[in-house]
């Protein structure tokens, strides 16, 4: 919520953070959240949904980054890539970086995708007009129950389980995540900050041991996803993957001449070695 000068963020009943906000650009109800997208001289213009902030200009690559290239790189060869979520078009903007033949992203708003374009373009950066990218707005838990398509990757890039990201944290939609996946395929799915949000980790991990060969979680650290570490989800119906040998990590990577300010080789194979408060609670491994 706006008071003032200042945007302050509701998520956590006992902690808040809150951000300046120099100009506000858009501020309304879209049929299904409030969406407010206004500037802060230090993160650039920022996206917030429902009193929560979702991505800025400025540390956006923290996240769309590892969300993107830790399972694509492991996998080696996806060429079918699913997106759930991810309106602002910046996880779909890494995943053209690799040569996929087709990157399906479902979208439920349709008002965040033409605000992100309009307000915040660097994100997407002409993604959604790559003849390899097929956007459909429609929602993402009835497309992965009756979608008869089979991908490589899925990536659920989902708001926080309020309001309608709820829905993209359930056992029945991890299955049918796991339905959907070819036979090294790989589910990632944003699991939260794991100080704050250790219920939202601990279900994640939870409940993709029960449908997948390999379960853990691995790490980034996103400067506006506040008090601690940032936790996504990975489950592979193959342990190959995730045992790729670092030299082949760094190998891939050279080859796919990818251009990117946080990942590297060596982040990609430390980001599954977890702290131990994480690692307790969820007996990940």
């Amino acid at each position: 919520m706006i008071a003032g000068d200042w945007f302050e963020e509701t998520l956590y009943p006992q902690f808040r953070q809150s951000l300046k906000v120099d100009r506000v650009l858009y501020e309304d109800r879209s049929e299904f959240q409030h969406i407010v997208v206004f500037e802060n001289a230090l993160f650039g213009r920022v996206l917030t949904l429902d009193g929560v902030v979702q991505t800025t200009e400025k540390d956006e690559f923290c996240y769309h980054e590892m969300i993107v290239h830790v399972p694509m790189v492991a996998h080696g060869a996806a060429k079918r890539v699913l997106i759930i979520g991810g309106g602002d078009g910046g996880t779909l903007r890494e995943v053209l970086k690799h040569p996929v033949e087709k990157a399906t992203m479902v979208e439920l708003d349709d008002t965040v995708v033409t605000l992100c374009r309009e307000h915040m373009p660097s994100l997407s950066d002409g993604a959604f007009d790559d003849p390899r990218a097929e956007l459909i707005f429609a929602d993402g838990i009835d497309y992965a129950r009756s979608t008869a398509e089979r991908f490589d990757v899925v990536i659920v890039d989902s708001t926080d389980p309020i309001g309608p990201g709820e829905v993209l944290f359930t056992e029945a939609f991890y299955a049918d995540c796991a339905r959907i996946l070819t036979e090294r395929g790989i589910l990632i799915a944003q699991s939260g900050v794991a100080f704050m949000q250790k219920a939202e980790a601990v279900s994640t991990h939870d409940r993709m041991k029960g449908l997948f060969a390999d379960a853990t979680l691995y790490l980034t650290q996103v400067p506006t996803y506040a008090a601690g570490y940032m936790t996504l989800g990975w489950g592979c119906h193959s342990a190959e993957p995730r045992a790729t040998p670092p030299e082949e990590i760094a190998r891939r990577i050279d080859a796919l001449k990818l251009a990117t300010r946080y990942y590297n080789a060596a982040v990609h194979c430390s980001a599954f070695a977890l702290p131990g408060y994480i690692a307790s609670a969820c007996g990940a491994r």
